[in-house]
């Protein structure tokens, strides 16, 4: 009897070791954890490849809905509240010793509870990340076909949206089998390029072509409902044009930490790089394009300016591979989340096979449903006002509140406050224009035309 508890520890041990082995080599197959030797400069070009989206062309578009106070208020705004709430995410990452949220769910479970967390995050993240992907295969595809249409001397061959957009993902059945967020960093720096240079352009032409002879600046629309619907709509492509906290901690996750070198330090260095290169886009190309045309600019200020056709074509070609990169970053966190799904949860062999089968689906239905609608940019209106809203500006704050417990009526606790009521009027308003955008579009729309 003597000689059993020491044998039974011993199993118990060998056991615990193979269990962790098991765990390691799982984690060190998943994207978001297998490698962590970023540096901080993969912090500024991911995170400015997340934020910037092609949504930044329709910005004048935005300010025209809004008019000149509260345009640039909601800007600056904006611009500060999501710079607030991706530091408190930054911070977060590493807040319990010895232990990494590496995922935004990961951490909302630690806030809320193992179930709530994951309840409240994991819808939330994947609307904002499936979303996105969807609508930048509808931008790339939009983005091809004007390319086409701009150096197409006439008499010119009608092409399908349908096709430019499966053009576009075939790039995609290839770029995703990239294994992980490191492997992205060649893709993400040229589109983090490519948005610092389209947003020139669409600026500095719009200078040049100088303030429009008959330029207005008072409302489009005639009747003051109609005003109040294109402010709500506006206020919603504001909001979705600062949607990257959905992907920052999956990209902390990739940066090496120790206790004396947390990760927060070179995570935070990179987030006010690309904060610094996000206003450099933003506000030029909203504030010089409204200047320029006042309510006249259309929602996407390339097509405003027309001339010269090769520059526009150059800028357009510049979007499509900034979304490709986009939509890569926002796709790598699904990925995660499906194979850990199979591989934890269901025990499927983590393999090169159950990755080549998961992505290519996951690509084949983004492409089908932006090709089945491609007026997608008044769904995410809509949806996303459910999602992008909350996941970027006030969920941060409550996990804020609910971990760090800031003394009542302190300057912490205000700042969350304010930060949670903008952002649930942000949450509630932005959809109400959303939904009246897809019921005028709908009217006009046929499938697959």
């Amino acid at each position: 009897m003597g000689t059993q508890a020491p044998t039974d520890q011993n199993y118990n041990h060998t056991g615990m070791d193979e269990q962790s082995a098991k765990q390691k080599a799982i984690d060190e197959w998943l994207p978001i954890t297998s490698s962590r030797n970023a540096k901080w400069w993969y912090s500024a070009f991911h995170n400015v490849t997340a934020m910037v989206g092609a949504g930044v062309l329709s910005l004048p578009y935005a300010m025209a809905e809004l008019g000149w106070g509260p345009g640039v208020a909601i800007l600056v705004l904006s611009w500060i509240i999501t710079l607030y709430t991706l530091w408190q995410m930054v911070e977060m990452h590493e807040m319990v010793p010895g232990k990494r949220f590496d995922r935004y769910h990961e951490l909302g479970q630690h806030a809320f509870g193992e179930k709530l967390g994951l309840f409240i995050v994991v819808p939330q993240q994947l609307i904002v990340e499936v979303g996105t992907c969807i609508v930048y295969m509808v931008t790339g595809g939009k983005s091809l076909q004007k390319v086409h249409e701009t150096l197409c001397s006439s008499p010119c061959k009608d092409i399908k949206l349908t096709y430019f957009i499966m053009i576009f993902a075939s790039v995609h059945f290839v770029l995703s089998h990239l294994p992980n967020f490191n492997s992205l960093s060649g893709v993400s720096l040229a589109a983090a390029v490519m948005s610092l240079s389209y947003s020139t352009i669409a600026w500095s032409a719009s200078i040049r072509k100088g303030v429009q002879p008959d330029v207005q600046y008072g409302y489009k629309a005639k009747s003051t409902s109609g005003t109040i619907f294109n402010f709500f709509n506006a206020l919603g492509e504001v909001a979705f044009a600062y949607a990257g906290h959905n992907v920052v901690l999956e990209i902390q996750a990739t940066i090496p930490s120790t206790p004396e070198k947390p990760s927060k330090g070179p995570m935070w260095r990179g987030v006010v790089v690309a904060y610094i290169i996000i206003a450099l886009c933003y506000f030029p190309v909203a504030l010089i394009g409204y200047w320029m045309f006042g309510n006249a600019v259309d929602d996407n200020i390339l097509i405003s300016l027309q001339k010269p056709k090769w520059l526009i074509a150059t800028a357009n070609l510049f979007v499509v591979v900034h979304v490709i990169g986009g939509y890569q970053v926002y796709a790598m966190p699904v990925f995660d989340m499906i194979e850990t799904l199979l591989v934890k949860k269901l025990n499927f062999k983590p393999s090169m096979m159950l990755r080549f089968v998961v992505r290519n689906i996951y690509v084949a239905i983004t492409m089908f449903i932006g090709i089945s609608f491609p007026f997608f940019g008044g769904l995410l209106g809509f949806f996303g006002g459910f999602a992008f809203a909350p996941t970027t500006y006030f969920l941060p704050c409550i996990i804020w509140l609910a971990v760090y417990k800031p003394r009542k009526y302190s300057l912490s606790w205000w700042i969350n406050w304010i930060c949670i009521v903008l952002g649930l009027c942000l949450m509630i308003l932005s959809p109400i224009g959303g939904l009246r955008t897809i019921i005028i579009q709908a009217k006009t729309y046929e499938f697959y035309s």
